[in-house]
């Protein structure tokens, strides 16, 4: 499936989780790259050079991981149009492909969603903002995204 958004085109390339995570290292607005991956996938441009990514693992809430259902951890993109919705799309056929049979991921506040929405993804739950997960018995540093509320989607 090609994307083709102000002269640029984007196809779907398969890719490592090394290289993944290297994207997401240089692009991401404010995560670090996740510890794991089930899969990972990339979109190209139409000179092969690498314009986006996804990487799709685990649910990261315990609850959540039934063994059925894989969570979209991480997108980043160089800031190319259309990009996630087309890895988004890819990351929900790829998962149905494995035998999973729910796909979510999260947004946080003030990310619009446009991309979940044009791949056809819906709102589940709109989550308060939550405090650190640092306590005494379990030290833990801080991820940067305390304190900032969230939305849950799952893929149609």
């Amino acid at each position: 499936m090609d994307v083709v958004d102000e002269g640029v085109r984007l196809h779907l390339v398969p890719l490592r989780q090394k290289q993944a995570k290297e994207f997401v290292a240089q692009w991401h607005r404010h995560h670090k790259p996740p510890p794991g991956a089930v899969f990972t996938v990339g979109a190209a441009d139409q000179h092969g050079m690498l314009r986006a990514v996804a990487i799709v693992g685990r649910p990261v809430a315990r609850h959540l991981d039934d063994g059925e259902t894989l969570e979209v951890t991480r997108t980043a993109t160089d800031g190319v149009r259309n990009a996630n919705s087309l890895l988004y799309g890819a990351c929900w056929r790829a998962a149905q492909a494995l035998g999973y049979s729910r796909l979510i991921t999260y947004t946080q506040d003030g990310e619009s969603g446009a991309s979940l929405r044009g791949a056809g993804w819906r709102i589940l739950a709109r989550r308060p903002p939550r405090g650190s997960w640092h306590c005494v018995s379990r030290p833990r540093k801080p991820q940067g995204n305390e304190h900032v509320a969230r939305t849950l989607w799952e893929a149609l």
